[in-house]
């Protein structure tokens, strides 16, 4: 399976690094990061590039795109060419797929219209802008979309993913030699536990 994932300047670098370490790792599975011209893409902390091998047009029938989000997504909503891959790829792919804001991208290419899907939660309610069905939940698999809550959840749609691919046992493989196992210090991932205050702090760190 070939996985293709679009990079964009300001992309959050977990939101495409965690499924492509998940599916890397899948035997069989090739995952390519593509841009609209190759070279290296700068991540939303400005710190860190991710180096498109492929441009957009060299990749024009892979089985797998997911999306990632990110700042740069507002820019990204507005890049015909990103926005018309999307459109002609998934008529092709076995799926299509995307992680934090990146399903915002999907719907703008018309891939969310009608459908149930999941953003991250700063952001969730604006999929209804272009036609989609906002869910709070961590991962939304409709027909062969799949999309995942903020930047971590990406992790879990990947194996998600995989299981429905190549099935549980693969995917529980991967799972151990990545070692995802999450025990987080403090139970604070989830923004309907938290208060006003504390949601704002956190879209200020990301926004």
């Amino acid at each position: 399976m070939h996985v293709a994932i679009p990079l964009y300047h300001r992309f959050t670098a977990l939101d495409a690094v965690g499924p492509y370490t998940v599916l890397g790792y899948a035997p069989g599975w090739r995952v390519t990061f593509v841009a609209p011209q190759s070279g290296p893409v700068v991540d939303d902390l400005g710190t860190l590039s991710l180096v498109a091998t492929h441009s957009l047009a060299d990749v024009p029938r892979p089985d797998v795109v997911i999306v990632p989000g990110g700042p740069g997504t507002e820019q990204a909503l507005a890049d015909p060419a990103l926005l018309a891959w999307l459109t002609s790829v998934h008529e092709h792919t076995a799926w299509t797929a995307s992680v934090c804001s990146g399903s915002l991208i999907l719907a703008a290419a018309g891939i969310l219209q009608g459908r149930p899907a999941t953003c991250h939660w700063g952001w969730r309610d604006l999929l209804s802008m272009f036609g989609a069905i906002p869910v709070d939940e961590r991962v939304v698999v409709a027909d062969k979309v799949v999309t995942a809550a903020g930047v971590s959840a990406g992790i879990d749609m990947a194996l998600e993913l995989l299981g429905r691919v190549e099935g549980e046992a693969v995917a529980r493989t991967v799972q151990l030699a990545i070692e995802y196992d999450p025990q987080p210090p403090y139970d604070a991932g989830c923004a309907t536990r938290a208060d006003d205050a504390q949601r704002q702090a956190a879209l200020a760190l990301i926004g």
